[in-house]
């Protein structure tokens, strides 16, 4: 099937109108007109060749919620008409024991990614969400159960949501537990959120005065400006769980000493350059962890996509149209926008 697509034909271009074409639908395939597609940080790396992995053209979007317009004949969990959503996985090997245990995001033959999804010359590339329709095997397709005004920011909680939920989940943030959140931003506004739905103390580090007024209103209980010497030795030794969402290389030691005896820090944001290491000293005098997580199973992700609806969390969004994504590029390099880009695809009509 003929579907318009932006697409980046090298890392040197601009995204730009382009065609692909989609498989026809099979008999585990979910057909999806896309409505809304969030913008992550890992799309302009990807388009822009930053990770060293793209296989060009590229076609970015692992954020998607949009409706179902056909279903192959051996799929019952969706029909014609429903509302429904694609992270950031498309298949996998479904037979090694993470895949067996629902955590396809470890799967140990590799995930396939919704866009960009072979690199390394392994068959066919996958194109994403920048564009007006996208075929799924059912298995990795959602169901969404949030209202009609909220979908475009239901669309990142397939990345940033996910992100943040399965270590809160993991780690088990909740009622009697201190959770931090480092960074207040695509990922971290959402950690905010899901930790003070889940019913724990929450606290968010930023490293800007500014933001503590932002971090309130998102659901922190307290707020904790990183570069206050005063404000971090007030809060050692007193964290179950702090979650970093930071992109950018910096210092883990004085959130390692935020945590309790036997607490966590857990790294979700991906910087360019690697952290500095932190102080053994640091660890072992509390036996305290520090570990890294990665997005979410199918299962796990369907978990939070029902809590949110039941609770009625979502993403703050600024909706785009499609051809002013790379001005949301340049923005979100800035850190201009409160907190995810979310692109309202029937502006591919206008491709």
């Amino acid at each position: 099937m003929a579907t318009k697509a932006y697409a980046a034909q090298s890392a040197e271009t601009p995204l730009a109108p382009f065609e692909i074409d989609r498989r026809t639908v099979g008999a585990h395939d979910v057909q999806i007109d896309i409505l809304y597609c969030g913008v992550c940080h890992s799309d302009l790396h990807q388009a822009r060749g930053e990770w060293g992995n793209t296989v060009w053209p590229c076609v970015p979007g692992h954020e998607i919620v949009g409706r179902v317009t056909a279903v192959g004949d051996h799929v019952s969990k969706f029909k014609v008409g429903d509302v429904a959503a694609v992270g950031c996985m498309v298949d996998s090997c479904q037979h090694c024991p993470s895949c067996d245990e629902g955590l396809e995001q470890y799967c140990q033959n590799g995930f396939t990614g919704t866009y960009n999804g072979h690199a390394f010359g392994r068959g066919e590339n996958t194109f994403g969400g920048y564009s007006d329709r996208i075929v799924v095997k059912d298995d990795f397709v959602l169901k969404v159960s949030h209202s009609e005004e909220q979908l475009a920011a239901v669309a990142p909680l397939l990345c940033a949501g996910i992100t943040t939920w399965s270590p809160l989940r993991h780690w088990g943030a909740g009622p009697g537990k201190k959770v931090g959140i480092v960074g207040i931003g695509g990922l971290g506004h959402m950690g905010i959120k899901l930790a003070h739905a889940l019913g724990a103390h929450t606290v968010a580090f930023t490293t800007s005065e500014s933001k503590k007024a932002d971090a309130l209103k998102l659901g922190a209980d307290e707020v904790i400006v990183s570069k206050n010497e005063d404000e971090m030795k007030a809060a050692a030794g007193s964290f179950d769980l702090i979650v970093n969402t930071v992109a950018a290389s910096h210092n883990l030691d004085p959130f390692i000493a935020c945590l309790k005896r036997d607490g966590t820090l857990v790294l979700v944001g991906a910087p360019e350059h690697a952290h500095p290491s932190p102080s053994v000293f640091n660890m072992i005098f509390g036996r305290k962890s520090l570990a890294g997580s990665l997005i979410g199973g199918i299962a796990e992700t369907q978990e939070m996509l029902d809590f949110c609806a039941e609770k009625g969390v979502v993403s703050e969004i600024e909706t785009i149209a499609i051809q002013d994504i790379e001005k949301a590029y340049e923005r979100m390099l800035k850190g201009d926008v409160k907190y995810r880009f979310v692109i309202d695809n029937k502006t591919l009509v206008n491709a």
